[in-house]
């Protein structure tokens, strides 16, 4: 069709003449309400959005000389954020004339990302960002497919003994 005869067949109908398909071979045009159309695409979009996985980044905080139970507090704090899907950076404060041993922050670290090794990966290795030492985790995918095997052959071996 001639854009003449389209544009005037658009306006008879009160209706917008929208090019949808530029590229194509003669180009492709609608008859169709144009806010209408707009409205749609922007619901269109603000739905894509909202089933977007979204991963936040979760901080906690160390001192070097923290005690051993409360590193075991803070690695089961870090364990439920992984869980969570939640990415984790893990940083170590230094106070005072403490920044003079950052070796004791990264075996700290070293220590808690060894710990957390079977649910979690290293993303960010060690890094000092002016007093502060810090590491990112995020969730192994290894981690969550293990205990889906496991969840499996638990299943499996249920089945077996009836």
């Amino acid at each position: 069709m001639k854009i003449q005869d389209a544009l005037v067949l658009a306006q008879e109908r009160a209706l917008d003449l929208v090019e949808v398909a530029p590229g194509a071979d003669p180009p492709v045009c609608r008859l169709l309400d144009y806010g209408r159309f707009r409205y749609e695409q922007a619901k269109k979009e603000k739905e894509a959005k909202k089933s977007q996985k979204s991963v936040e980044l979760r901080e906690v905080r160390l001192r070097p000389n923290i005690g051993q139970h409360d590193l075991e507090a803070k690695e089961r704090i870090v364990r439920k954020l992984l869980d969570t899907g939640a990415k984790v950076k893990l940083t170590v404060l230094f106070r005072g004339r403490s920044i003079t041993h950052p070796e004791l922050g990264v075996a700290l670290l070293r220590k808690v990302a060894e710990s957390l090794q079977e649910v979690s990966k290293l993303e960010k290795a060690p890094s000092m960002e002016g007093r502060m030492l810090s590491i990112i985790l995020a969730q192994s995918k290894l981690g969550t497919k293990s205990q889906e095997v496991v969840s499996k052959n638990k299943e499996e071996t249920e089945l077996v003994g009836l």
